[in-house]
């Protein structure tokens, strides 16, 4: 299966989401070509959402939410964030900034 390079996947969610009037930041550059990403979406009141790449059973990329699928405490997200980074230093962090909550990742999102 063959895999988008980090780079080009940042830039077309980057694309997606201002495209749709969100705001985007890449806090964090990893290997360019494939580090993993993270997707940290930052909403009202300091409450902010993580979301981590995973496979499926069929081995396809879908996306995961490690602190629950309701809105964590934004430093509850960036402790999480630091510890990821501090075991992976190839790793990606993009941050959108989205009153409405909204992701914008094209594959699935599944519960944990």
């Amino acid at each position: 299966m063959t895999e988008l390079k980090a780079r080009f996947w940042v830039d077309a969610l980057r694309w997606r989401a201002e495209s749709a009037g969100a705001s985007v930041y890449i806090t964090r550059r990893g290997d360019p070509d494939a580090g993993v990403v993270l997707v940290k979406i930052a909403m009202p009141q300091r409450l902010a959402q993580i979301f981590v790449p995973a496979r499926d059973m069929d081995g396809n990329r879908v996306w995961t939410r490690p602190l629950g699928s309701q809105a964590s405490q934004e430093e509850d997200v960036t402790a999480y964030i630091d510890r990821r980074v501090d075991r992976d230093p190839d790793l990606w962090v993009v941050e959108v900034d989205d009153v409405k909550g909204r992701h914008f990742l094209n594959e699935p999102v599944e519960e944990v």
